[in-house]
């Protein structure tokens, strides 16, 4: 309920300031234009926003070094923290910024509820390398500034059960959300797909920031699961998966794009090995279009690039794309447009989207913790045959 109360609060608050500053009309008065990327830039799970944030201020820098647009471009952060209660202000700035023209993100998913009817007011486009809850592009929440680029939790809640089912002949899956946004959405799709294969289920939710994981993991244990999916974020599936090696747990465990991130390595140590882990993303690292990619990201930011950085680059390249095809005239709802209609092949693949700005590919990947890295092991509808 907070989150709706929030942005019932807002909106008549960006209508007026609208109103006051022409900001919907926001673009090239001037000789910059910006472009914003909203996710965790502090917080719990920050280490999958400095990913993505790495990845737009890159392709930034890179057209900027080209010099063959009329005008410079400039990086905006807003920070969210990944919370819903934080999204209205992180919004806010992008959007009462004159020259942000575009955002990258929301990252998460329950953030990207919270702030798209603010950005829909607006006529300010969002497009999302990571939001993955399948409803967000539902047409009845009227969030036409939202464009999502990468496939929903549809697909990767799907992979995850075929995974389990096709390849590793699951009996018994216990299935544990965390009660975000995205955890709920990620295990309803999952859940559906392994009773659909015949595989019996025990479903608990268990919500962030919980203390003590040691009840759920002797739970665990006890129900006599082979195989267990955790949706949620590395925050969290860190001190869990401790808290199921010390119960004993003997199966199978795999998590999604929220627990993708070499944190969840640091937080969980000699736990984490093995772990099977989905996203709708490459490895930049490893497949052949993106290496020069990521020999410039490393270069920049002295680390690899990581889950979504790839993705966030394509997506302010097909932003900055569509800037030049607006010939110096660079309004807001003009870029929303253009972007809602275009397809961009990109580095990790092509991007384009359908009348709700739902991303038309679906091809999921999984990795796997071996020897403390996060392993890539290729596409799962490849993996499975």
């Amino acid at each position: 309920m907070l989150n709706k109360t929030i942005v019932r609060l807002a909106v008549p608050v960006v209508v007026g300031a609208l109103a006051l500053t022409g900001c919907s009309d926001a673009g090239s008065d001037g000789d910059t234009l910006k472009i914003a990327f909203q996710g965790p830039l502090s917080g719990d799970n920050v280490a999958l926003g400095e990913n993505m944030q790495n990845g737009v201020k890159l392709a930034i820098d890179q057209a900027n070094a080209k010099g063959d647009l009329d005008l410079k471009l400039e990086y905006v952060a807003a920070d969210d923290q990944g919370l819903p209660d934080k999204a209205t202000a992180a919004a806010q700035k992008a959007i009462d910024d004159e020259s942000v023209v575009a955002v990258v993100g929301p990252a998460f998913s329950g953030p990207t509820n919270t702030a798209s009817p603010l950005y829909t007011e607006a006529g300010l486009v969002t497009v999302s390398p990571s939001a993955t809850n399948p409803t967000l592009t539902d047409p009845k929440n009227g969030f036409e500034s939202l464009l999502r680029g990468v496939p929903n939790d549809n697909q990767q809640g799907a992979a995850m059960a075929t995974y389990y089912a096709k390849k590793l002949k699951a009996k018994k899956v216990y299935l544990v959300d965390d009660k975000t946004d995205y955890g709920t959405g990620l295990a309803a799709v999952a859940e559906k797909g392994l009773k659909a294969a015949g595989i019996q289920v025990v479903r608990k939710a268990v919500p962030q920031k919980t203390p003590d994981y040691s009840a759920t993991a002797k739970d665990v244990v006890n129900s006599k699961a082979d195989a267990l999916i955790y949706a949620g974020y590395y925050q969290d599936a860190a001190p869990f998966a401790k808290k199921l090696k010390e119960a004993g747990y003997k199966g199978s465990a795999i998590s999604g794009d929220g627990t993708n991130d070499a944190k969840f390595i640091e937080l969980a140590g000699d736990a984490s090995e093995s772990w099977f882990l989905t996203c709708p993303c490459t490895d930049a690292t490893v497949e052949a279009g993106t290496k020069k990619f990521a020999a410039d990201y490393q270069k920049a930011f002295n680390r690899a690039p990581g889950t979504y950085s790839a993705e966030a680059y394509d997506i302010t390249n097909m932003i900055i794309e569509q800037i030049k095809g607006l010939k110096g005239d660079v309004q807001r709802e003009a870029l929303r447009d253009a972007l809602a209609k275009a397809s961009y092949k990109g580095l990790t693949k092509t991007f384009s989207f359908d009348e709700n700005g739902e991303f038309k590919g679906t091809d999921v990947y999984l990795y796997q913790v071996k020897g403390g890295k996060i392993a890539y092991q290729g596409n799962v509808n490849e993996l499975v045959g």
